[in-house]
């Protein structure tokens, strides 16, 4: 267990706090400044070296917003088994991590990543992910984007019109019930298309259990575009 011991929570007018997973000093104070100095700022949960650090602390959502996660582990490769488990707790993981494979970003996306960044990427990105995810608002990168474009997976699903429609409308708000409101119709019908359009996927092999996942089988049949979201 490492010795170095994690900030406490810090409160900041309710709004959800982040956290940092990753095993280097330089990107969590890296982080905590680029939070600091947002505009508006964004309120900090603490640092962590370790998935089971983290989760000593935090064992389940919504004591703490989105989590920031580098995959890497000891120099060993891809750890998704860490998140695996904080996915599994139901906080919202945002994987920012020197890793840049389509391999590797479409996995995570698939395991339940909401947003997947690389540190080559800006930080304008990553305080844009944060934001996005403490409201539920699918956040597409630079280089997420390239991997769903680059995917090769087969297998459409056959979506009908109104599933479709639901679909867009979704990707372009925050809630399920807003998109009840903008359509006219019941927040159960929403999720009852939802539901059938994740069913419809995992007909053809290709599960999306998350809405960062869904996202991606939608720019890869030409539902939306990069640009649409």
């Amino acid at each position: 267990m490492d010795s170095r011991q994690a900030p406490r929570s810090i409160p900041h007018n309710g709004t959800a706090a982040v956290a940092v997973i990753d095993e280097h000093d330089a990107i969590h104070a890296a982080v905590q400044l680029w939070c600091h100095q947002a505009q508006p700022s964004i309120p900090f949960a603490g640092n962590y070296f370790s998935a089971d650090q983290f989760l000593a602390e935090h064992p389940s959502a919504p004591a703490v917003g989105p989590v920031v996660l580098e995959l890497q582990k000891h120099r060993d490769g891809v750890d998704f088994s860490a998140l695996d488990r904080i996915v599994s707790r139901r906080h919202r993981v945002i994987v920012y991590s020197h890793f840049a494979t389509d391999e590797v970003i479409l996995t995570a996306l698939d395991r339940g990543a909401v947003t997947y960044l690389t540190k080559a990427e800006s930080k304008e990105h990553l305080i844009d992910a944060i934001r996005a995810a403490g409201t539920d608002t699918p956040y597409v990168g630079p280089r997420m984007a390239l991997a769903m474009i680059n995917d090769s997976t087969v297998g459409r699903a056959n979506l009908a019109p109104r599933e479709k429609e639901v679909l867009v409308a979704w990707f372009r708000t925050e809630s399920k019930d807003l998109v009840a409101r903008q359509l006219q119709i019941a927040p159960t019908t929403v999720r009852t298309h939802l539901q059938r359009v994740r069913a419809k996927y995992a007909a053809v092999g290709r599960p999306a259990t998350t809405k960062a996942a869904l996202v991606a089988r939608a720019i890869q049949d030409g539902i939306v575009s990069v640009d649409d979201i």
